[in-house]
């Protein structure tokens, strides 16, 4: 087996170079292992692309496999959007999906194992008196009166629980361990607790349902995964996990020294942001955000409609890498990866967010004529497009100033500009409303400037974008910004809850935007820079066709950049 070292390799990838390397596992076989009670979010995805991608890594497989032990809180409508999430970001699991659902019979039979092995025994002490006979993190925890039960009692009531002849919480099957053990993981955990509730894969029938820590593990062992990969949170599972590996052997794999072991990363907490299932549920319910594929949520599907695309979420993951210690990542950092890829791939329009009338009074009556412009300069082999201009356009309310400030080299009486790919223009009055709001500018233009340059040499400081007001189309732009005002929004303010820590400007709808004919015909999904704007996408539940609605992915602004600058 050829080793696969290389310098920068991360913690995990120095294990799986070693155990290869030793011969201790043939090859590498890891898992995403998804609860699907709800979406995935970018959390996920950095799970997602460590698991996949050190399979691809080092010549090995990936499983996808759904942890539904909970059927309470469980769906078919997430097993589903897990796939599709999984398929977007680009990665194929081995084989078909699995179940830890599939392998009840085969866990059932495990647990009647440890029962005979005398490391199990059902429990009558109901939840309030687990609690109390479990201990605390300084005092050791009391036996069960149930400990000592025959095993054969125990195998004849777990069979009756499986039947359904007992209401819930009246027996639980639990592991014998160590009542005084300074893990509380340890101290006799539970196995089997009884649930009358049908289940989304399996249907009606089973009638105990086996606790995670229990199914965890020995689904991997089953899979035979070599290298169980998760979050901090599980560090105190790990000696459980084993636990019950080496206690049942699976196919013999712990004799043989090749069982599954558990390894734990930092998980990603990205600020401005919850990760939360349960709030983020508690979000889509309550009505905070307009279901799971918010663009404001960090679920992957949110992100996707959002515009955000899979190669810019795995360069992400792959720049935040992988550590053994928390932080906390700055969405600019995303932001930055989403701006960097679509500055490749995104074609330039032209679109007006805030018009006012730009009037060009020289312009001769009734001409129109077509500029050649640019699609992406980022990419040659995006070629160039006609755009129609006239002698009326729109551009930005803030491209013109009455009584510029300083430092503002844009559109004010008597001074000149470029307008994009077309001519000079200079600014000769302006008409306002009763409120003195700015409504029309007039100008004049130099028929000489045709494409943007002066013969003559002269230069101006600034190039403003514009829409003919003939050809325009009126389309609606969604600018969307962080869900949460504060960089912790877990940590609820006094007397209140996260919820107190919404922004309440994440989200701005303007219906009046007028954008160059060609955007009209965009489809759900598309991508476009509108430029000096910003990143925008086709929104795939509001649009429709020849009337697209745009969502603002992101701007253009880099605050990574600046965060970076700062050290």
């Amino acid at each position: 087996m050829a080793e696969h070292r290389e310098e920068h390799q991360n913690f995990l990838e120095e294990i799986i170079s070693e155990h290869l390397a030793s011969g201790k596992y043939p090859s590498i076989r890891t898992r995403f292992p998804p609860e699907p009670n709800g979406y995935l979010h970018i959390g996920h995805a950095k799970s997602i692309c460590l698991n996949f991608g050190l399979a691809k890594k080092f010549g090995g497989k990936c499983n996808l496999r759904m942890d539904d032990t909970n059927p309470e809180k469980e769906g078919v409508e997430y097993v589903d959007s897990i796939q599709e999430d999984l398929k977007w970001l680009g990665w194929q699991w081995d084989g078909d999906v699995h179940y830890a659902s599939e392998y009840f019979d085969r866990l059932y039979e495990f647990a009647k194992k440890l029962i005979r092995d005398g490391k199990a025994y059902v429990c009558s002490l109901n939840e309030e008196q687990l609690r109390e006979y479990r201990g605390t993190v300084t005092e050791p925890g009391r036996p069960s009166p149930d400990r000592d039960r025959p095993a054969e009692e125990s195998l004849d009531l777990l069979e009756r629980m499986k039947k359904g002849e007992f209401e819930e919480g009246r027996y639980t099957l639990r592991a014998k361990i160590d009542m005084a053990s300074p893990n509380m993981k340890m101290r006799d955990p539970l196995i089997y607790r009884i649930r009358r509730i049908e289940h989304h894969h399996l249907g009606a029938g089973w009638n105990i349902y086996p606790m995670y820590d229990f199914a965890h593990g020995l689904s991997d062992a089953i899979e035979h995964i070599t290298h169980s990969i998760c979050t901090l949170e599980f560090d105190n599972n790990r000696e459980l996990y084993d636990w019950f590996v080496q206690a049942v052997d699976p196919d013999g794999l712990a004799t043989a020294g090749r069982e599954p072991h558990q390894y734990e990363f930092a998980r990603l907490n990205l600020a401005y942001t919850v990760m939360s299932k349960r709030k983020l549920k508690q979000l889509v319910e309550e009505g905070h955000v307009d279901g799971w594929d918010d663009p404001r949520m960090p679920t992957v599907c949110g992100l996707r409609r959002r515009g955000y695309t899979p190669e810019s979420i795995r360069d992400f993951a792959d720049r935040i890498g992988v550590a053994r210690r928390d932080n906390v990542v700055d969405p600019a950092l995303l932001e930055f990866c989403v701006r960097e890829h679509l500055n490749k791939i995104a074609d330039r329009r032209m679109a007006v967010l805030d018009p006012i009338e730009l009037v060009i009074e020289n312009w001769p009556e009734g001409k129109t004529e077509t500029v050649e412009v640019v699609n992406n300069p980022e990419n040659p082999e995006a070629g160039s497009r006609k755009v129609p201009f006239s002698g009326r356009l729109f551009i930005e309310r803030d491209d013109f100033k009455p009584e510029p400030p300083p430092k503002y080299f844009r559109l004010a009486p008597g001074r000149e500009v470029r307008l994009r790919c077309a001519y000079y223009v200079k600014a000769t009055r302006f008409e306002t409303d009763a409120e003195g709001n700015v409504t029309r500018v007039y100008a004049t233009y130099d028929p000489a400037t045709a494409g943007g340059n002066a013969p003559d040499g002269r230069k101006v400081k600034a190039t403003i974008h514009w829409v003919s007001a003939e050809h325009a189309k009126t389309v609606e732009a969604r600018l969307y910004d962080r869900l949460f005002r504060v960089e912790a929004p877990d940590v609820a303010p006094e007397g209140g809850t996260f919820l107190d820590n919404l922004n309440p400007g994440s989200l701005k709808v303007l219906e009046n935007v007028k954008v160059e004919p060609s955007l009209a015909e965009l489809r759900p999904g598309d991508k476009v820079q509108f430029e000096r704007v910003g990143y925008f996408c086709v929104d795939t539940r509001f649009s429709r066709p020849g009337a697209p609605v745009f969502n603002r992915t992101v701007t253009l602004k880099d605050e990574w950049a600046k965060i970076q600058a700062k050290g």
